[in-house]
């Protein structure tokens, strides 16, 4: 398990009470999980439709990619608005 941060941005940031954390994840898929848990189903129903990336881009190996000490992952809702 490797300490990653997750930053969160527009709704997600509101959801979740912050813009940052930190968690243990082997994968995008344990991360998002614990990221579920913590923060509740507001940020569950946010997280269904928002993209997530790993250090800036999108993750190869989709939810199964591996992640590593100081790794950080976005999660990008949709933008609203016009």
């Amino acid at each position: 398990m490797s300490d990653v941060r997750l930053v969160v941005f527009a709704r997600a940031r509101e959801t979740a009470g912050r813009a940052t954390d930190e968690f243990a994840a082997a994968t995008v898929a344990d991360l998002l999980d614990q990221a579920r848990e913590r923060y509740g189903p507001e940020f569950a129903a946010v997280l269904a439709t928002a993209r997530v990336w790993v250090n800036g881009d999108e993750p190869a190996a989709g939810l199964l990619t591996v992640l590593a000490p100081g790794d950080e992952v976005a999660v990008l809702p949709p933008v609203s608005g016009g």
